[in-house]
């Protein structure tokens, strides 16, 4: 039996500086004005998204637009995964129509994740812009996707799994944890 040693990369003051500096960025290429939207993919994006839109309003910008989408039955290996998938709930109550909106997720790997949301947010309209903000990139691309804001990256193998404890999601504390091989 393999042992599923698990190593701590980032603690929570670390994460707060990471999405602090995401929230700086955003700023800088789009001001203050209004316009914004950050919607964060279910689950740890959504929560994600929330601090980045608390921390977006405390630089002084417009308080952007916030919402949260499921992309379950966008996957392409949702039929693999589950023969009963657990849908939630998408709660984007306004049109992205011409809005500039920032993509929230914790952790890209293969950009499949991504993929599945982009089509899912064109079902609510069609942004000026869609940008892409994670808090771990750890390569390993399979379809041409890069962030525009990135919290860190992270050197892993393709066996190694990247998890992003949150507070909100019942964890004790905030942390980046690396597990595997």
């Amino acid at each position: 039996m393999a042992i599923d040693r698990a190593e701590v990369v980032y603690k929570a003051s670390q994460i707060q500086e990471m999405l602090s500096g995401m929230a700086e960025a955003i700023v800088r290429r789009h001001g203050a004005g209004p316009g914004l939207a950050v919607v964060g993919v279910r689950t740890g994006g959504a929560y994600l998204s929330s601090r980045l839109r608390d921390l977006l309003q405390a630089l002084g910008a417009t308080p952007p637009q916030h919402g949260i989408i499921d992309i379950t039955l966008y996957r392409d290996d949702w039929t693999r995964l589950h023969s009963r998938p657990k849908v939630g709930k998408t709660e984007i109550g306004f049109s992205l129509d011409e809005m500039v909106v920032v993509l929230v997720d914790d952790v890209l790997f293969t950009g499949r994740t991504v993929r599945a949301a982009l089509d899912a947010l064109i079902d609510f309209g069609r942004p000026q812009r869609i940008e892409l903000a994670v808090l771990i990139d750890r390569g390993h691309r399979e379809l041409p996707i890069q962030p525009d804001y990135v919290g860190a990256r992270v050197e892993t193998s393709r066996q190694e799994v990247i998890d992003v404890l949150l507070a909100e999601a019942g964890f004790p504390q905030d942390e980046v944890v690396k597990r595997g091989a």
